[in-house]
């Protein structure tokens, strides 16, 4: 599955004074993680965003937001922002802000040892 790379490059400029990101190819897209936690991705035109479950009721009355299903559910303080949701500058960093003031907060996934 392609990804819309104007959407990735537009993140990358976004979030490119932060220190400790790193782009991994996941979810057929490319998720940018920030200090070893995802923090915002791309997956096909949407912009998939991690935020603090606590303010995800709201966000999701935002115009282009909906929550990310990527398994079938929703997954809690995952959402996805189509083209609407992002159009302006200062609705697309609404949501870059959004990502990068929860990611400090956020949980990183544990690492199975190999043990």
């Amino acid at each position: 599955m392609a990804f819309n790379e104007k959407l990735a490059n537009r993140i990358r400029e976004a979030i490119s004074d932060h220190p400790n990101v790193e782009e991994k190819l996941m979810f057929g897209g490319v998720c940018f993680m920030v200090n070893g936690k995802m923090c915002i991705g791309v997956v096909a035109d949407d912009m998939m965003c991690r935020i603090d479950p606590a303010i995800e009721e709201i966000a999701l009355e935002k115009k282009g937001c909906r929550p990310m299903d990527f398994t079938g559910r929703p997954m809690k303080g995952y959402v996805y922002v189509d083209e609407d949701g992002m159009k302006s500058k200062r609705d697309f960093d609404y949501w870059v802000k959004l990502c990068l003031d929860f990611n400090p907060k956020a949980n990183a996934k544990k690492k199975k040892n190999g043990s």
